[in-house]
């Protein structure tokens, strides 16, 4: 708990010269300033919130900062890290997810291409689309594709638009979930550590039920 409390005041939030990092030509210095700007600040969110997600979940839920080493010539056009029930990966399972794009902060509850029970995890949600979307608040936004900036406001889908997205999900290989909240680069809260970390943590019990389903599978 003092470790907690010590993190609650030196989590800055995020300010410009975070969004940047994401605009530094090159992989090097992209990279550099992944490391020495962005990064400390995730470790300083996986301290705030592992233990409360791990509470709410039921499991342990491990941090895993993204280090992009596969990449050798591109700089990554975005970064993140992750919560997830398993200590080695996250990519094969269920698990939430806060980052930056140049212009914007996600947290998301995210299944993504990788995962080996997808199609099983689709129907799962399938059989309570009606609650999945009761779920999901009208201002949260959902995602189909984790490389790519675009989103969806969840108020603007139908019942019917709903069913469509996950059968899609279920049946198009590349096609991926993420259901969360996305904070434009110039928004007030995002530069009060204390309120963006209070704002997350509501997203991700909010979306808990959603992993709860998928976990089980």
């Amino acid at each position: 708990m003092k470790g907690q409390n010590r993190m609650t005041t030196t989590f800055q939030g995020f300010h410009n010269q975070d969004f940047e990092v994401l605009d530094l030509p090159g992989l090097d210095a992209r990279m550099e300033g992944i490391r020495s700007v962005i990064q400390p600040k995730f470790q300083q969110l996986g301290e705030l919130l592992s233990g409360e997600l791990s509470a709410m979940a039921g499991d342990e839920m491990f941090v895993h900062i993204a280090k992009h080493a596969r990449r050798t010539v591109n700089p990554p056009a975005d970064t993140w890290m992750a919560f997830c029930g398993n200590k080695r990966g996250y990519k094969q399972h269920p698990h939430f997810q806060i980052g930056l794009w140049n212009d914007r902060v996600f947290a998301w509850f995210a299944l993504i291409y990788e995962l080996p029970d997808k199609r099983r995890m689709a129907e799962a949600l399938l059989e309570q689309a009606d609650t999945v979307r009761s779920l999901v608040p009208e201002h949260y936004s959902l995602s189909f594709d984790h490389m790519k900036k675009e989103d969806i406001k969840a108020g603007t889908l139908s019942s019917e638009d709903w069913t469509k997205a996950l059968e899609r999900f279920r049946d198009v290989k590349s096609c991926e979930l993420l259901i969360g909240r996305v904070w434009p680069a110039d928004s007030a809260e995002l530069a009060n550590g204390e309120q963006l970390a209070a704002q997350i943590r509501a997203t991700f019990q909010t979306l808990m039920p959603l992993y709860q389903i998928t976990r089980s599978i």
